[in-house]
């Protein structure tokens, strides 16, 4: 994977683009709702305003982040929905501007973190690239749910690249949040991307594998598309199995969406 840097300068692309698509939209459309049931478009990037804090927390302050923690635990179901709840009723003009703050306040958060350190998170604990790496991965995946409310198609960058890393990466945890035990040989992943190449992960010669666009499988890893409408393609019965687990998300198993929802 890219250096942090790097990886600081996709996050801040993967904003500007959602940015774009969000700053110019009406109240009523800030009001629409998305494909997660009972989130509009205001929850949406709510959502990832309140995430990014919360990200800047664990990489700053570590004793508040397990406060945090703790008040968070009875209500371990519900408490992802009441902050963007909250964060939903804040005008659009002051959410937007929260959310562009705290992109620019985790961002330096995290070029203080020291080389080696692991932060805290509700998944495993992560390093300062890992947890930048999923901040990518859910401005994308949210974005997708904006984009979806409006009927928009985005086009594919190489920062898929990212998304997809971590939804091969997140493997075992799909199988452990489902209850699962995850199988022991390695699958291979073999992605198209947008400009052609391939991306890869896994053994070479692994008898378990998934093949396909890499557009699609970062769909299927954030379950914005169930596996159905997807040219996903796989060989053995574990690389079946996983697609109806994957989940690049920390947290509880997602819905996912239904099949034919965006036909």
């Amino acid at each position: 994977m890219a250096d942090l840097e790097a990886l600081l300068n996709d996050f801040a692309d993967e904003c500007a683009d959602l940015e774009r698509i969000v700053t110019s939209l009406s109240a009523a459309d800030w009001a629409r709702p998305t494909p997660a049931a009972g989130w509009t478009i205001a929850h949406q990037i709510g959502h990832l305003a309140w995430t990014d804090e919360v990200a800047t927390l664990a990489a700053a302050d570590d004793e508040g982040f397990q406060r945090l923690v703790a008040e968070a635990a009875p209500k371990v179901l519900t408490f992802v929905d009441e902050a963007a709840e909250e964060a939903s009723t804040t005008p659009p003009a002051a959410l937007l501007d929260r959310w562009h703050r705290g992109q620019q306040t985790l961002t330096d958060a995290l070029r203080e973190v020291p080389a080696g350190s692991k932060l805290p998170w509700f998944g495993p604990p992560m390093s300062a690239a890992s947890m930048i790496t999923a901040r990518i991965m859910e401005t994308w995946a949210h974005g997708q749910d904006v984009s979806d409310a409006l009927g928009i198609t985005r086009t594919p960058t190489a920062r898929l690249r990212t998304v997809a890393h971590i939804g091969a990466r997140t493997r075992n945890y799909a199988y452990t949040v489902h209850g699962k035990t995850p199988p022991p040989a390695e699958f291979r992943v073999e992605l198209t991307a947008p400009d052609g190449t391939i991306w890869s992960w896994g053994p070479e010669d692994a008898a378990q594998r998934v093949t396909g666009p890499a557009l699609d499988f970062c769909l299927l890893v954030t379950q914005r598309r169930h596996p159905d409408d997807l040219a996903i393609a796989v060989v053995g019965a574990d690389a079946a199995e996983w697609l109806t687990l994957a989940q690049a998300f920390a947290g509880p198993t997602g819905s996912g969406r239904t099949a034919g929802q965006f036909a």
